[in-house]
């Protein structure tokens, strides 16, 4: 006996058939929202970006911030690309039974052994814990793929199979990119296979597009905005608490005062204005999806920066104060510009509003001049772009409010 799968996914144990047919979603399905076995999903990555962060701020402490941004790039692409993978997979197959559980669970302990192995990755440039734990990620993605080829028919089983075929694939390069020896064709080598990597959807979606659900895609990646800037907070405080623990507490006054400010407007400014309604056509979806590297990665940065700015104020970095205001407010300006640029900009009615975050991004960059109130002036620059973007909004309600009434 089977069962559609077309009612919301819960957060109990299933009920009705333990096994049911794995069959797409209604894209339209109302009230659909992001499930609890979702949500662990999700926290589990976040030990992977906090890996990650951390080893970023030990390399740029140490004056390596060339290697440890290409090193972190490496890291989070493995982590965003399994990560994105299953959120639109789930969007469109989510049947919440027992198979599908079991398989997310091993998505998650592969994400876990991926996260053991980002210090190894980083200190050594040995990526192999690295790709045996992606790996586990992509091969149980190829089993909840052949799965759904086994339910669907026509284009849609085409699909399907194509997804699996090219995820298989492009695992076997990765296993030997994973026991290769250190050289400078390394990253290169990477190089090539996220390439591959980005197109297997480009190709298996062009039989025909999967169902995914719009608003559910728009909450599960902002939740995981949300958080990745809650890790953020966590390695802020994590290095103020080192600080405070060796008598700093006065000097921590403009970094912490400013990286509040930092966090505070960039969840406004992600969450300002709704991204579902943007979200139809496959074209469109793939270039906000895969453009949302861009806005995880910087936002993730951000608290690594905070903390480099913090150990360089405690004496506890060989880089200089200008070296430490950039790895603040390079990831902010950034992650304030892709935003505005994947997101909040189809929403701005007019240009006066449309250069609000650009401008913001260039002014954060300006601030890194400032050493040791850099990240102070940064909080500043990113509060008074929420405050100027609210105002022009306010005017032009107001106008319309106007024009309607005469």
């Amino acid at each position: 006996m089977s069962e559609r799968a077309d009612g919301p996914a819960g957060g109990t144990v299933p009920s009705g058939p333990l096994l049911r047919t794995m069959v797409r979603r209604d894209p339209d399905e109302a009230h659909r929202v992001a499930t609890p076995l979702e949500l662990l999903f999700d926290l589990c990555f976040v030990v992977a970006v906090a890996q990650a962060g951390g080893r970023l701020v030990h390399a740029v402490a140490a004056g390596h911030a060339g290697q440890g941004v290409v090193g972190y790039a490496m890291i989070f692409f493995a982590i965003w690309w399994a990560w994105m993978n299953f959120t639109w997979f789930a969007s469109a197959y989510d049947t919440d039974d027992v198979p599908y559980r079991l398989t997310t669970l091993v998505q998650i302990s592969g994400v876990l052994i991926l996260a053991a192995g980002v210090p190894r990755a980083f200190d050594r440039t040995d990526y192999s814990i690295v790709v045996v734990g992606y790996v586990v990620m992509r091969l149980a993605m190829t089993a909840q793929w052949l799965r759904a080829a086994r339910s669907e028919r026509g284009d849609a089983r085409t699909t399907a199979l194509w997804y699996a075929v090219g995820v298989v694939l492009v695992q076997t390069g990765w296993v030997a990119f994973g026991f290769l020896p250190h050289s400078g064709a390394q990253v290169w080598i990477f190089v090539v296979l996220a390439v591959a990597e980005l197109v297997v959807p480009v190709v298996a979606e062009r039989h025909r597009p999967t169902s995914w659900h719009p608003h559910h895609i728009a909450e599960r990646y902002g939740g995981f905005t949300l958080i990745v800037l809650g890790e953020t907070v966590a390695a802020a405080t994590g290095a103020v608490q080192s600080a405070l623990d060796r008598g700093h507490s006065t000097e921590l006054l403009p970094i912490a005062a400013g990286g509040l400010l930092i966090v505070f407007a960039a969840y406004w400014i992600y969450y300002v204005v709704p991204i579902h309604e943007h979200l139809h056509g496959s074209r469109r979806a793939f270039l906000w999806g895969y453009g949302r590297y861009l806005v995880f990665s910087t936002a993730a940065a951000i608290g690594a920066g905070l903390a480099v700015a913090i150990k360089q104020m405690i004496g506890q970095a060989h880089i200089s104060a200008t070296s430490a205001a950039a790895s603040v407010t390079v990831p902010t300006a950034a992650f304030v510009f892709f935003t505005w640029l994947l997101h909040a900009c189809h929403h701005k009615p007019s240009l006066g509003r449309q250069a609000v975050l650009p401008l913001t991004a260039v002014a954060i960059l300006a601030c890194t001049s400032a050493g040791p109130w850099a990240v102070l002036l940064t909080g500043f620059v990113a509060a008074l772009s929420v405050a100027v973007s609210l105002f022009l909004r306010h005017r032009i309600t107001r106008s319309s409010d106007a024009a309607a009434a005469a």
